[in-house]
């Protein structure tokens, strides 16, 4: 397996699962958690978002608590990241995942014609920032497989608002892993290793 956290890819490889960190990470942090969940056969990457974080760490838009960026600046920062990460993303199929800000973008990623080699999403502790786009993208895209996590003590995005994100996917008849659990903000290692059997069917895709 073939990985590197700046972007780099190697050809030879079945498909790429890319998967981006949330707010205040970084490609160092979520390294680990993609190498472990990569398909077979499959290399990763770890982008990194453009902006820099007050608190340390990168960012794909700055938004959140705390913050005073107007609704029109937030949708420039999402903008720039969504196309950042285009630049970045190689050739043949791809997943695409993340933690929180990652998956939101990951998912927003349907908005571009390069989402036509993506056979799946990894979604972890995350919810839509663009619903309206995401609902009419998904109307027009074949059906593809989504691998979900949240848990229902998640305070930093409420379990209310992960399912509404779930739901878009399932109303265009997605395939669905979901993977709730018990817990707050976070990855439920206990269930990574199912994570990584959904992972490999998705990745069988064609």
């Amino acid at each position: 397996m073939a990985s590197d956290s700046l972007g780099a890819f190697d050809m030879g490889l079945k498909g790429h699962l890319v998967m981006l960190h949330g707010m205040t990470g970084t490609s160092a942090k979520m390294l680990p958690l993609a190498e472990e969940i990569t398909p077979s056969g499959w290399g990763c990457l770890c982008p990194e978002g453009p902006f820099i974080h007050p608190s340390g760490g990168r960012a794909w838009w700055l938004s959140e608590q705390g913050s005073r960026a107007s609704d029109s600046e937030i949708e420039s920062q999402i903008s720039i990241s969504l196309d950042r990460l285009e630049g970045l993303l190689p050739t043949g199929k791809l997943i695409l995942g993340g933690f929180s800000q990652g998956g939101a973008i990951a998912s927003a990623m349907c908005e571009r014609d390069i989402f036509d080699r993506v056979v799946g999403l990894v979604l972890i502790a995350t919810k839509t920032v663009r619903y309206k786009e995401l609902k009419r993208e998904l109307d027009n895209l074949p059906p593809r497989s989504v691998v979900w996590m949240h848990g229902d003590k998640d305070h930093i995005i409420p379990i209310e608002a992960a399912l509404e994100h779930l739901k878009c996917f399932q109303d265009a008849g997605w395939t669905v892993d979901e993977f709730r659990h018990k817990k707050g903000h976070m990855v439920d290692l206990s269930q990574k290793a199912a994570m990584i059997r959904s992972l490999e069917r998705v990745a069988r895709f064609d």
